[in-house]
């Protein structure tokens, strides 16, 4: 999986879950203003899904092109277990991501009252 605009706290809890996690720093492209397309062509050329908060550009980038390595877009959450679980149990339902694209939301705030 290439992550793509998280902490680097996200890339740890996941590679706790067991899964194969690069950060784009880790692969050579921080700070180089790589285009969103170009960022997925390298990820499916490595077999990894783009696991990302830029929600609005990769679902478009899926609906122009799904063939891919999967991409995975997420809500912000604070949380940090909670969002490496949902993230985590989004990936684990699933047998392949190849060509997929994965919405891992936020839970809605709870009321109290």
């Amino acid at each position: 999986m290439l992550m793509r605009g998280f902490p680097r706290w996200l890339r740890g809890l996941l590679r706790q879950f067991g899964h194969g996690v690069l950060t784009v720093q880790e692969a050579g492209q921080a700070n180089q203003q790589i285009p969103d397309d170009q960022v997925l062509a390298f990820a499916t050329i490595q077999e990894r899904a783009v696991l990302t908060v830029n929600r609005d550009d990769f679902i478009r980038l899926h609906s122009m092109s799904p063939d891919h390595a999967g991409i995975i877009v997420c809500t912000e959450d604070l949380d940090r277990q909670r969002l490496a679980t949902r993230i985590h149990q989004a990936i684990a339902a699933e047998e392949s991501l190849f060509g997929k694209l994965m919405r891992v939301n936020r839970p809605p705030a709870q009321r109290s009252g």
